[in-house]
């Protein structure tokens, strides 16, 4: 399964599980709350660093 492309906004462990949780619902009141998440979880998460992205480049 390939990751949504979120992942790159969203960079916590707990934030990824979150939004994973959230999406899995049904209903327009869980895609408000999901949309409410991901505007403060990218607000939140915009200063740290990608854990996704390789550390070791030497280029």
């Amino acid at each position: 399964m390939s990751q949504p492309n979120l992942y790159s906004w969203i960079k916590t462990p707990c934030g990824r599980a979150k939004y994973a949780e959230l999406e899995a619902r049904k209903g327009l009141l869980s895609r408000i709350r999901l949309i409410w998440f991901v505007f403060f979880a990218i607000i939140k998460d915009w200063n740290l660093s990608n854990p996704d992205q390789i550390e070791d480049s030497k280029s």
